[in-house]
């Protein structure tokens, strides 16, 4: 096996260094093995020394790199002059009121005066007597001019809403439904509810004016209602003195 032939094949790397190396015999049966172990002895520390000098080269690109990077970034891209942008005036428009002026109207003509017509002084009156004894009797007159007498307006009496003291069911709320019964229809239908009904509770403790504000069914509202007026009251008071107010009363109906 010849020099040549080790070094284009196995060893690209270090063929032009190999190749100065100094001629050393050959034998007819090639290298020997003292030869063989010297030269990759020599082959692993030219490698170790190759690779050592990569990973410094390779430092020192990396460093290299980081450093114009770094640079690149502090590097102020603006110019040394600022440009001072001024901005344009702008027109300043002031908007007036425009205050409407009062149109006077102007007053319709007078009208004209009427053509006056001319009257013939060709006719005669006749004499006519006249009866000058005649007694007007003042009294009479007056008595048939004027009107009669009209009659006094009733005051309608005011309804509250709220009041000083307001009315309250005689017996409480228990006693209505001494009054009210379940009708048996709406049982059977199984209807149930609460029905409320206003009324105006008058001075004299009367209720009146019945209202249906909420119902359930004409059935049930009908029983309330009469319930509702079945009723004795006491009246609402306002300044020591009693006054019709208005009464809301809830009638609950409930199926057992």
């Amino acid at each position: 096996m010849s020099r040549s032939f080790l070094v284009g094949k196995f060893l690209p790397a270090y063929g032009n260094k190999f190749g100065q190396l100094p001629k050393r015999e050959m034998t007819s049966e090639g290298l020997s093995n003292q030869a063989l172990k010297q030269r990759f002895k020599e082959r692993g520390a030219s490698y170790v020394r190759r690779r050592r000098e990569y990973l410094i080269m390779g430092q020192v690109g990396l460093i290299m790199a980081i450093a114009m990077t770094t640079g690149a970034f502090r590097v102020s891209l603006t110019g040394g002059e600022t440009l001072d942008y001024v901005m344009p005036d702008q027109e300043i428009v002031q908007m007036e009121e425009i205050i409407q002026t009062a149109q006077l109207e102007k007053p319709p003509p007078p009208p004209r005066p009427p053509v006056p017509v001319e009257v013939p002084n060709d006719e005669v009156l006749d004499d006519i007597d006249l009866d000058l004894d005649v007694s007007l009797d003042l009294d009479a007159v007056a008595v048939d001019l004027l009107p009669p007498p009209a009659e006094p307006a009733e005051e309608e009496e005011e309804i509250f809403v709220i009041v000083e003291k307001a009315p309250e069911i005689v017996g409480g709320l228990n006693e209505l439904y001494k009054y009210v019964s379940y009708p048996e229809i709406a049982r059977k239908a199984g209807i149930e509810g609460v029905v409320v009904v206003q009324i105006v509770v008058l001075p004299d403790g009367t209720p009146s004016e019945p209202t249906i504000l909420r119902g359930v069914h004409e059935v049930l509202d009908k029983e309330a209602v009469q319930g509702v007026m079945k009723l004795t009251y006491t009246p609402g008071m306002q300044r020591a003195r009693a006054v019709s107010v208005y009464m809301s009363i809830p009638v609950r109906f409930e199926l057992n």
